[in-house]
């Protein structure tokens, strides 16, 4: 029987010849981020260590992202931690308000994740990086601080999904369209600890964006991880982002063994929202039958804040205003992402709609800072959580939708789809 792709990278880390769904086994990371709020954590875990250090300091990342620039008091003793747990142990891939951006969107901009390897983040939407080809996942501050220690990390190898994608996107659907369809599908554990292969025809006609989306959603639907073929798109991203860097590309055997096959069609899904509470209570907008009155729309995060989602929005938003009552807040997802939208115009088009424009931050997706929501209020955000008191008040309300339906949302002053 042969190997998936996730089973492939974990046996090449772990010097075996194969391995299999169930087993247990301790492997090579290839990379361990963490952020500031679980950084801290991990970094006083590490006190209680025999040995002091890091395994490699080219192969941690530490990005604060959260509460950054600092909300607090407390936000800014967090990143203090970091900032002096970086500087003690000479950490490369530091970095600091002027330059981070969202850890998730940051690592692939700088060329820091890689198909083929192993990577662990004290964050759960470490996933992201399967979008290249990588096995990645989210773990707890303790196991951050182990791989930080040690550079291993121990694995039960998960069974797998195989999504096979044909066909491609008709109109204004996404990527967030897609993996919200997913998780309408199978439900929020309907992927408990296994990974979720996609693979088939449509997958080429993903953009490098559609696929860091899914990738960074897999978690909402339990999976371990998610992970996409490496394809000529995926070598172009990587010309671009990590021009001399060796990586080693795995696919899938012919044989390989999957728990549950999923067919999708990508070109019968139109613009999908999950209502609240759960990002599996997904609904198609054109078949909503009242008008769902909102009072935010949040376009950004690690899900939703690249240079394609921007543009995205702002060709909703051109020439239009936010509707009376409703407050736009949009957040590019880096410094370069921000810089290259200032250039384009995208950030004049937010700001004549009436929208504002943030330094890159978490900010709302974890009700942090930056439009946190009071009671009885409703946001459509292009965000990947919507669970109780996400955002905010615990009677407050988030509605999930891609960045064109976010903006034709914000226009408009209740929910609705992109023209």
């Amino acid at each position: 029987m042969g190997m998936t792709m996730t089973e492939k990278i974990l046996a090449a880390h772990t010097g075996l010849d194969r391995v299999s769904a169930g087993q247990l086994i301790e492997a090579d990371l290839d990379l361990v981020l963490g952020n500031d709020i679980t950084s801290p954590v991990a970094i006083n875990v590490m006190k209680n260590f025999s040995k002091d250090g890091v395994f490699d300091r080219e192969k941690i990342a530490l990005v604060p992202d959260h509460f950054v620039p600092n909300k607090d008091i407390k936000s800014a003793e967090n990143c203090s931690i970091v900032r002096e747990f970086a500087k003690k142990h000479d950490i490369t891939n530091y970095f600091e308000v002027g330059e981070m951006g969202i850890e998730h969107a940051l690592l692939p901009e700088k060329g820091l994740t890689l198909p083929g390897q192993v990577i662990i983040g004290a964050d759960s939407h470490t996933c992201t990086y399967g979008a290249l080809g990588a096995f990645s996942t989210g773990v707890g501050s303790t196991d951050m601080a182990a791989g930080m220690s040690t550079g291993k990390a121990w694995f039960k190898v998960p069974g797998a999904i195989k999504v096979v994608l044909t066909g491609s996107f008709k109109g204004k659907v996404s990527g967030k369209d897609l993996i919200l369809h997913l998780i309408g599908m199978i439900g929020v554990d309907g992927a408990l600890y296994r990974s979720l292969e996609f693979t088939g025809p449509g997958v080429s006609s993903l953009s490098m964006d559609d696929r860091f989306t899914v990738a960074n959603m897999a978690i909402e639907c339990g999976a371990k991880n998610g992970i996409f073929p490496v394809d000529e798109k995926t070598q172009e991203y990587l010309e671009i982002h990590a021009k001399g860097k060796e990586y080693k590309v795995f696919l899938p055997d012919p044989d390989a063994e999957y728990e549950e096959v999923i067919d999708i069609d990508l070109s019968a899904l139109k613009p999908t929202v999950s209502f609240p509470h759960l990002p599996s209570n997904t609904r198609v907008v054109e078949e909503l039958n009242e008008k769902i009155r909102i009072d935010q729309v949040v376009i950004g995060s690690c899900t939703n804040g690249r240079l394609s989602d921007l543009r995205s929005a702002a060709e909703v938003l051109k020439g239009r205003h936010v509707a009376k009552g409703v407050r736009l807040i949009v957040i590019p997802a880096t410094q370069s992402i921000y810089l290259q939208a200032l250039r384009e115009g995208l950030i004049e088009t937010f700001i004549e709609a009436g929208g504002v424009v943030s330094t890159p931050t978490c900010g709302p997706c974890l009700g942090g800072y930056m439009g946190v929501l009071s009671a009885g209020e409703r946001c459509v955000s292009t965000t990947n959580r919507n669970f109780i008191g996400r955002m905010g008040d615990k009677t407050s309300e988030i509605y999930l939708a891609s960045p064109a339906t976010a903006a034709a949302s914000a226009a408009a002053g209740y929910i609705t789809e992109a023209e």
